[in-house]
């Protein structure tokens, strides 16, 4: 049996758009995602700088990361979750496949990753520095990884071989570490 719209039939003819929409908003989510944690490395770092450049960096570094996560960060994950939630009213049929159940996971994750990267914000805001630069440089890739899961899972749908899909994330991660290897000798050099 195939579950039925939440949603009157009437809101289907708006599905495009609405998709239109989530789809944009994501964009600007993960963009903020990607960004973000760019620049707390940035303010990590500004930490061993001497004064007064040290004060000036994380001055500016901090209204920039407040002004990137409260004015695209929060309003973008908002708008893309309430878009999502849409669309599975409008076609609830998609809840009975199990590429959702697995992208919905991701989103979990997403979320997840989203409400720490609020919480390490809140603490470079106060001058607590929990992280190195390059851990934060390794925790940008986070969003990358769900990203890539998320993409492959919506375009392959069923056609997606599990255990195919599983090693190949994997294989990014690993491939994301080497490169990041590669780029602190590069950096040290």
């Amino acid at each position: 049996m195939e579950l039925e719209p939440v949603l009157p039939d009437y809101f289907e003819n708006f599905y495009g758009y609405i998709k239109s929409l989530h789809l944009i908003f994501v964009v600007t989510w993960f963009a903020a995602l990607f960004y973000i944690p760019r620049l707390f490395v940035y303010q990590i770092e500004a930490h061993d700088k001497p004064e007064p450049n040290k004060t000036i960096l994380l001055d500016q570094l901090k209204i920039m990361s407040r002004r990137l996560w409260f004015i695209i960060g929060w309003p973008s994950a908002i708008l893309a979750t309430t878009f999502a939630i849409l669309l599975l009213l409008i076609r609830p049929y998609y809840l009975e496949q199990g590429w959702m159940h697995v992208k919905l996971a991701f989103v979990l994750a997403l979320i997840i990753y989203h409400i720490k990267t609020n919480s390490i914000l809140k603490e470079l805001d106060k001058n607590v520095v929990k992280w190195t630069s390059n851990g934060m440089r390794l925790y940008n890739e986070g969003a990358t990884l769900v990203l890539f899961a998320v993409v492959f899972l919506v375009i392959l749908k069923s056609a997606l071989n599990w255990i195919y899909g599983v090693i190949g994330l994997f294989a990014l991660a690993v491939i994301l570490m080497i490169l990041f290897k590669i780029y602190k000798r590069y950096r040290k050099a």
